[in-house]
């Protein structure tokens, strides 16, 4: 009996799932003040950790065309960002926070210990893109 394509099942059905261990992850994309970790990365999506010091701030950067989507792990991850850097939003253990594709911003850790987040990136380019500042204040 032959066995025709289900038109549901994509091209890559057979491919097998794959595992990355927590202590098989390499640096990554260098930005002042912080220190992230690549698990996995295609041509569209990036994955890892990154880990803040208690205080730190990160330097002015984006994700070029990447939209992203860290998962706070542990501690606190404030996000600067907006015309100025005026908008803030700031998150803790079991909390998403979300970066638009291009959006200029900046990480700190407002807490006393290590922050630890879980990124996920999709799209295309380069995924980290340090800046001088923040994007320009809108002017009144």
């Amino acid at each position: 009996m032959t066995q025709h394509p289900d038109p549901a099942q994509p091209s890559t059905a057979a491919q097998p799932c794959t595992v990355v261990p927590g202590d098989a992850l390499s640096p990554a994309d260098p930005t002042p003040g912080m220190s992230r970790q690549v698990a996995l990365q295609t041509e569209t999506m990036w994955s890892g950790t990154v880990d803040t010091e208690a205080g730190a701030v990160s330097g002015w950067h984006h994700h070029g065309d990447h939209d992203t989507t860290l998962y706070v792990v542990s501690g606190r991850m404030r996000l600067e960002s907006g015309p100025g850097g005026s908008v803030v939003a700031e998150a803790g253990p079991g909390d998403f926070l979300r970066v638009p594709a291009g959006a200029v911003h900046r990480e700190s850790n407002p807490g006393d210990g290590t922050s630890r987040a879980v990124i996920v990136r999709c799209g295309s380019g380069t995924p980290t893109v340090n800046v001088d500042g923040p994007a320009p204040a809108d002017e009144a």
